[in-house]
């Protein structure tokens, strides 16, 4: 960037005359009168009325506007300015973001500038990640006019301005394809990813905003513009569909330094009340966001935390539970907290499938694979919270080969309460020996308890292998089979400029899911009484085609079906409260009452990013 300089007004010169002639060519300008007439180049013609600017890669000069914010943190510094003359194409957007990289812009809110600069497309996260571009001006300089003058009002987010519909499909688009909307005139009325591309750069507003999303460690949170728009029992924004991804969600950062306004801390349900406004940017980790300059206060919701009832003594009770890249390496704050979370909020289940156990030096990336270590810091704090001695079994896996942290080595574990619930061992299980379904005189079993299903299939690639246990409670045998599908990573998000983004992710999953499933008709086929309970973190929704595959058949029932639409979450991504884990039952599991407890997902402060779920059966 360079200094500021000289006050005076400046125009369009002749090193832009090629950009003129393509704007002329293009009807975005008027012809001058005479040759000798200069031209004025406004944001709004920069924008343009599609979501690439006209302008991309060329110099523009004297771009008239007023400064409504400044970024003078990171590496991406700069300003918005913002034209107080709009036109009336509702397409275009009257603001825009001038990067000034690592140096602080000597602009100040309230300058009337001219700018002068090269328009570029910034992709966060860069091409391949699929996201929006955010059109910029970059290698700028500037003239400041007057100062103090009046902001442009703000553009007001609200129920009826932001459409329901989320995004226009590209032609060709699918989710195995990759349409591209950019090329398509934006549509403000009709799509709410169109509404906000076309107020990129402006100042726009929310108020009396509902918490859907909480404060992150990254200090921002997710806010909704539609508060009567499918909302959760605690007031989340419930994800219940493909076609419908909550069109009100909106990020909110700050750019008011920390010493002035710390920035909140929100739970799920708390409320930003008044007023909170800033121009609207976009970026790599959730899309459109706020960038703050004035924060409404936070409204305390009293979110808390759930508890579970104790399970009856005829009850079996498994839960399962993400507990996110445990080992021995991770704060015993955290361990304390699982601990808690399982003896108080959980009552103690009988048996748990837990999920990104790591080995016993966590990420460390060397050739050890082990989990004890891990394992007995977490029964150990159990023990210390007041719980049973758990026991434990699981199965290390082939080093680097099943995804998750590169080093850490994740896998499934089972804890179980010896008191209530024995453990069936059957030796042979290893990392790549297939456990099989035996049948002895019409009674099923397995060839190795604890046995993984399948470990050689490629579905499994780079993924967790499912572990196959058997149990005996009050003398009758219960299959416990423990999940973690592969994650969600490569697919394009809800906001890409791919429409309808690809789910390419999903293809593994489905594959999973058939051999799981296969494996339950296996145990079945012997035994169609046989009582069997899938759990874990499936990695997807109860609509997606992973979960119908997985229940194929009728063989197994997905217990989250059976809540509350309202109650159907136990995560939040981006705003959007939603179904990743699940437990699902074979028809001989009688009276499974089925709970996800909410500990985690809806709190700034968390043990994990899931919460865990548990049923209770009558075997």
């Amino acid at each position: 960037m360079s200094p500021r300089a000289p006050r005076g007004p400046a125009t369009v010169t002749a090193t832009v005359t090629a950009v003129l002639a393509a704007a002329l060519a293009a009807g975005l300008l008027i012809a001058p009168q005479s040759a000798s007439a200069a031209v004025e180049v406004r944001i709004h013609d920069i924008q343009g009325s599609t979501r690439i600017s006209p302008f991309a890669d060329q110099q523009v000069s004297g771009v008239p506007g007023t400064v409504t914010a400044i970024r003078a943190f990171g590496s991406a510094r700069g300003f918005w300015f913002q034209d107080p003359h709009p036109d009336r194409d509702r397409a275009t957007s009257e603001g825009i973001f001038v990067h000034t990289g690592s140096t602080t812009p000597s602009v100040a809110v309230g300058d009337a500038v001219r700018v002068s600069g090269t328009v570029g497309e910034h992709y966060p996260g860069g091409t391949g990640a699929g996201l929006q571009s955010v059109t910029e001006l970059t290698r700028a300089t500037w003239t400041v006019d007057s100062s103090g003058n009046a902001l442009p009002a703000a553009f007001a987010l609200t129920p009826s301005a932001v459409p329901d519909r989320y995004a226009p499909d590209a032609p060709g688009g699918g989710s195995g394809n990759s349409g591209n909307i950019e090329g398509l005139r934006l549509r403000p009325n009709s799509y709410a990813l169109d509404r906000y591309e076309a107020l990129e750069g402006m100042r726009v507003s929310v108020k009396d905003a509902p918490v859907v999303g909480p404060t992150s460690a990254y200090h921002d949170l997710w806010v909704t513009a539609e508060p009567g728009h499918s909302r959760t029992a605690r007031g989340g924004a419930l994800y219940s569909s493909y076609g419908d991804p909550n069109s009100g969600r909106v990020k909110v950062g700050s750019l008011i330094p920390f010493t002035q306004r710390p920035f909140p801390v929100a739970d799920v349900g708390d409320k930003l009340t008044g007023t909170t406004e800033g121009p609207l940017d976009y970026d790599s980790f959730g899309g459109y966001e706020i960038q703050a300059t004035a924060l409404g206060q936070l409204a305390d919701g009293n979110l808390a935390r759930e508890t579970t009832r104790t399970q009856q003594a005829d009850e079996l009770s498994i839960a399962t539970y993400n507990v996110e890249n445990l080992s021995p390496k991770t704060a015993q704050t955290k361990f304390d907290r699982l601990a808690s979370g399982l003896v108080r909020n959980l009552a103690t289940p009988d048996i748990v499938a837990l999920e990104e156990v790591q080995d016993d030096n966590g990420p460390t990336n060397d050739a050890v694979t082990s989990a004890g270590q891990t394992l007995k810091k977490l029964t150990d704090a159990i023990a210390a919270a007041g719980g049973p001695a758990y026991e434990w079994r699981q199965i290390d896996p082939v080093d680097d080969q099943d995804g998750g942290q590169p080093g850490g080595n994740i896998r499934v574990a089972f804890l179980f309460n010896p008191a209530r619930v024995s453990f069936t061992d059957v030796a042979g299980g290893g990392a790549t020996t297939p456990v099989r379904v035996t049948d002895d005189h019409g009674r099923a079993g397995l060839s190795a308890s604890p046995g993984r299903i399948d470990p050689a299939n490629p579905v499994w690639k780079d993924s967790r292998k499912p572990l196959a246990g058997q149990f005996s409670f009050r003398g009758r045998p219960v299959f416990v089979i423990a999940d973690h599908f592969n994650s969600k990573g490569g697919d394009q998000g809800l906001d890409s400029r791919f429409q309808p983004p690809a789910r390419r992710s999903e293809t593994q999953r489905t594959g999973q899911a058939g051999v799981v499933n296969a494996f339950v008709k296996k145990l079945l086929g012997v035994d169609p009484s046989a009582r069997v309970v899938v759990v874990g973190d499936l990695n997807d929704y109860q609509f997606s085609p992973a979960l119908a595959d997985l229940t194929a058949g009728g063989v197994l029932t997905d217990l989250v079906t059976a809540l509350p639409e309202n109650e159907r979450y136990g995560y939040v991504y981006n705003g959007n409260s939603q179904v990743l884990d699940h437990i699902l039952t074979s028809r001989a599991v009688r009276r499974p009452d089925y709970d996800i407890v909410h500990i985690n997902a809806e709190f700034a402060d968390q043990s994990s990013d899931h919460d865990p779920q548990i049923t209770r059966v009558k075997p």
